[in-house]
């Protein structure tokens, strides 16, 4: 019972942390971010949240300390709106599958590419 709680906790917090990047927090540093998955321990005592982040590398790394540095108030507001006494400790990842899944393609273009030369 407790990982489907999980789940809908991790489902709401993912909302709510996409509305909080888009309206609340206001760092120019902060590039353009997606939430793209948020996993939930089954305490609810942690939470990993995946984010893919558009631009160069450099970009990345200042975006992903910009939302470590805020993920204190990041936490409060998710307590505040999802009515819980205790908010996860919220970690922020880099999520590269968008990235990999694009080079995957590449590969397999080239490969086609190569296949229709010979």
């Amino acid at each position: 019972m407790t990982r489907i709680r999980a789940q809908k906790v991790a489902e709401q917090m993912k909302k709510e942390l996409a509305d909080l990047l888009q309206h609340e927090l206001k760092d120019p540093r902060l590039g353009f971010v997606t939430i793209t998955r948020v996993d939930v321990s089954g305490d609810l005592q942690h939470a990993k949240v995946y984010v893919s982040v558009y631009g160069a590398e450099e970009a990345k790394e200042t975006s992903l300390g910009v939302l470590s540095k805020a993920a204190g108030f990041l936490r409060g507001e998710i307590a505040r709106r999802l009515h819980m006494r205790m908010a996860p400790e919220l970690v922020f990842r880099l999520d590269e599958s968008g990235e990999y899944s694009e080079r995957i393609e590449q590969v397999l273009k080239s490969l086609n590419e190569h296949d229709a030369n010979d």
